[in-house]
C-alpha cells in the first residue's frame, strides 16, 4: 500500500511538473475592418505630408545599397545626405497620426512601384526597409505590415 502511494505521489508530481514545464503562446493578429472615413482621413494627412516623399528617396537610396541599414538611434549613417534623408522622412512620419504611419509607408512603396524605376531585388529591399521603418525613427508602431498589401 505504501509503495503505490509513493507511486500515486510520484505521478502527480510528475504531471505537475509537465504542466508548469509546458507554455503555449497564442498569438493573435488584429485586423482592423475598411473604414472608409479613417481610410480617408489618411490619405489626406499623407498627401499633407507629400506623400512622404522623404521617405521615398531614402528608402530608393537604401533598396540601391546606399546605407547598408544603419540604425538611427544607434549609429550616425556615415552619409551625411542619407542622415538627412532619414531625419527629413522620421520627421514627415512624425506629423502622421499613429494610426496612418503604416498607411502612408505602403503608400510611399505603392508609388515607388508605379514609378517602375525599381524591380525584382530593389523592390523587395525597399519593402523590408519600409516595414522597419518607424522603429529607425523611434516612432510607434514599431513595424508596419507592406508586403501583403502590395501584392
Amino acid at each position: 500500500m505504501a509503495k503505490l502511494t509513493i507511486l500515486a505521489a510520484a505521478a502527480l508530481l510528475g504531471l505537475l511538473a509537465l504542466a508548469q514545464a509546458t507554455r503555449t503562446t497564442i498569438t493573435t493578429t488584429v485586423v482592423e475592418e475598411d473604414n472608409p472615413g479613417k481610410q480617408q482621413r489618411c490619405r489626406e494627412q499623407v498627401q499633407r505630408q507629400q506623400n512622404l516623399r522623404d521617405c521615398q528617396r531614402y528608402l530608393q537610396q537604401q533598396a540601391r545599397g546606399g546605407g547598408g541599414g544603419y540604425d538611427v538611434m544607434m549609429i550616425t549613417d556615415p552619409n551625411p545626405h542619407q542622415q538627412q534623408q532619414l531625419r527629413q522622412c522620421c520627421k514627415q512620419l512624425e506629423n502622421l497620426n499613429e494610426q496612418c504611419r503604416c498607411e502612408g509607408m505602403r503608400e510611399a512603396v505603392r508609388q515607388q512601384r508605379e514609378q517602375g524605376e525599381m524591380q525584382g531585388e530593389e523592390m523587395r529591399e525597399m519593402m523590408q526597409q519600409a516595414e522597419n521603418l518607424p522603429s529607425r525613427c523611434n516612432l510607434s508602431p514599431r513595424r508596419c505590415q507592406i508586403r501583403a498589401s502590395m501584392f
